[in-house]
């Protein structure tokens, strides 16, 4: 079976987390591609700045604020979109959060806030979108997931169980939507320069702009790869770290971060 590949001529694109960051980048840079892409946010007015920058491209970029965790406007929106045009041909599930997480310092807020916008918020839009796909007989969808999904990183086990979460999601229900002729992938970026890492407490190599990453996301969604992973001399070192022994793992993760001689938090 040939793998479905969405276009403009298709219908148009879905993203959310749009207002900055990944999810800006992309929605531009696929409105340059020519898609009508949604954009979805909170903010209406960082939306209506993100729309006003697409005015010269080759195509558009409609605001359409909502908030990922409110099944409603997520079945709403995936309906209005359906329902215009030539109807959803793409979605990336982009929304995300990252609050750092400390074992000294634990706070259930922080695992509940990012399991309801990384995980259930991807849910709630991934469940409609799949359904008005499933009726067209074709469609595409990407996951944001990221490396800290393939293992244990520090103040990563909020936001890390969530990617972890989405990958297996991503993996197990690719099965079935194979049968209907809609594409399932999971995108497992680096380091990004973003609000979500403008905070983190260690050294991030390989850190690439979200200009960078939304142009190796576009690539990706035109290519045949489930995976789509960037950059590749670091990602690919993480994946290879699961084939080690925890001791080694461990110690390895220590010294790259420097976290074993980290002060502990105190409030």
């Amino acid at each position: 079976m040939t793998t479905y590949t969405a276009t403009p001529a298709d219908g148009s694109a879905w993203v959310t987390g749009a207002s900055s960051g990944i999810g800006k980048a992309l929605a531009l840079d696929l409105a340059g591609e020519g898609f009508t892409v949604y954009a979805t946010a909170r903010s209406e007015e960082a939306l209506a700045e993100l729309a006003a920058l697409a005015d010269k491209l080759k195509g558009r970029i409609i605001a359409t604020p909502g908030d990922v965790t409110d099944a409603k406007a997520m079945a709403e929106i995936t309906g209005r979109i359906a329902s215009e045009g030539k109807g959803l041909a793409l979605a990336v599930f982009n929304a995300g959060v990252y609050l750092p997480v400390h074992g000294e310092t634990l706070k259930v807020d922080d695992f509940e806030k990012t399991f309801a916008v990384n995980l259930s918020g991807v849910v709630k839009g991934l469940v409609p979108a799949i359904e008005r796909m499933k009726a067209r007989g074709h469609g595409q969808i990407a996951i944001v997931s990221s490396v800290t999904g393939y293992g244990g990183m520090p103040t990563s086990a909020a936001y890390g169980a969530t990617k972890a979460a989405l990958i297996n999601m991503a993996e197990s229900l690719k099965f079935d939507l194979d049968k209907f002729g809609v594409r399932i992938q999971v995108i497992n970026p680096g380091f990004v320069d973003t609000p979500a890492t403008a905070d983190n407490a260690f050294e991030m190599p390989a850190l690439i702009t979200p200009e960078q990453a939304a142009k190796r996301i576009a690539q990706g969604l035109k290519s045949g790869a489930f995976e789509i992973t960037f950059p590749r001399r670091f990602t690919y070192v993480l994946k290879a770290l699961q084939f080690l022994p925890y001791p080694a793992y461990f110690w390895l993760m220590n010294a790259a971060t420097g976290w074993k001689k980290r002060p502990l938090e105190t409030g």
